[in-house]
């Protein structure tokens, strides 16, 4: 059995702990509320931005969507890892490693030519390790995050698949539900999908007339429209962070209320029984006396 002095000391060290995963809670709980109000504000108008993306792409003849929405042979992909730049958030950043990893285990993706351009430090210090070609530019959008930073890495993935550099572009990234659940997402950012909506709803969505004109519909709101869900992508990805930080300090400082109790116990039984040994030792001393008496 542990001495009162370890025990007790232990007693310390696990209080420590827990005064400051609560302090980490709670300063998780106060960035996530200013985090999930720049995502709900920000999600209806890029879905609906989506939704005029996808619809445009499918209504357009081939010529005028060649730049966003050409599908080509696999050769080059550019896959984007949005992660943190810190720990201690649970499974946050290692269900988007998971996910990249699974994203590179299907088959078409086997022959072809990858190249990793990470957000968040936690991804770029992974990823700077792996034997795939890394774009280290824009790993630190998080340390001042804002739609002017963001866009510069979305311009970078537009550039280079209208170039041909990539065939390509796929975000994966942690999408906000709630406070408690984050749902991993791979989204292919380009080329620009066709609306996944049955036919009849997609005939009627798509039947848009085009102010000023079609040409400037393709040259202006695709690119605003693709920055745009890239920057939904790194919203999300932070209000997911804060959310996955504060449930996993909850759960560790809750933790650390149970083991401050077994130690206590523990202590007490500890203290107890040194008590009754002490008090054997007088007695047994005292008898001895009187039987020499």
């Amino acid at each position: 059995m542990a001495n009162l002095k370890e025990v007790k000391e232990r007693i310390k060290s696990v209080s420590s702990t827990q005064q400051i995963t609560r302090a980490m809670k709670m300063v998780a709980a106060a960035k996530l509320r200013r985090a999930q109000d720049r995502i709900v504000q920000m999600r209806p108008y890029s879905e609906k931005l989506s939704a005029i993306l996808s619809n445009v792409s499918s209504g357009s003849d081939e010529e005028s969507m060649s730049t966003y929405g050409e599908e080509r042979e696999l050769r080059n992909v550019l896959i984007v890892p949005v992660t943190s730049d810190r720990g201690l958030c649970g499974a946050f950043n290692s269900n988007v490693f998971k996910g990249v990893r699974a994203l590179l285990a299907q088959e078409e993706y086997a022959s072809a030519n990858i190249e990793i351009m990470p957000i968040g430090k936690k991804s770029f210090d992974v990823f700077k390790k792996s034997d795939h070609k890394l774009v280290d530019s824009f790993w630190n959008v998080f340390g001042d995050l804002n739609f002017d930073v963001v866009k510069t890495a979305a311009e970078y993935a537009m550039e280079g698949f209208e170039e041909g550099t990539y065939d390509r572009v796929i975000l994966v990234y942690n999408e906000f539900k709630n406070v408690a659940t984050q749902i991993i997402r791979t989204e292919q950012l380009l080329p620009v999908l066709p609306n996944e909506s049955d036919e009849a709803e997609a005939s009627v969505n798509s039947d848009y007339i085009f102010q000023p004109s079609k040409d400037f519909i393709i040259e202006d709101l695709i690119p605003k429209s693709l920055k745009i869900q890239f920057y939904k992508a790194v919203l999300d990805s932070n209000a997911s962070e804060h959310g996955a930080r504060m449930t996993a300090m909850g759960k560790a400082t809750d933790n650390a209320g149970e083991l401050l109790k077994e130690l206590k116990l523990t202590y007490n039984r500890t203290r107890q029984a040194a008590i009754t040994k002490e008090i054997l030792e007088i007695v047994g001393g005292a008898e001895a006396l009187a039987a020499d008496g």
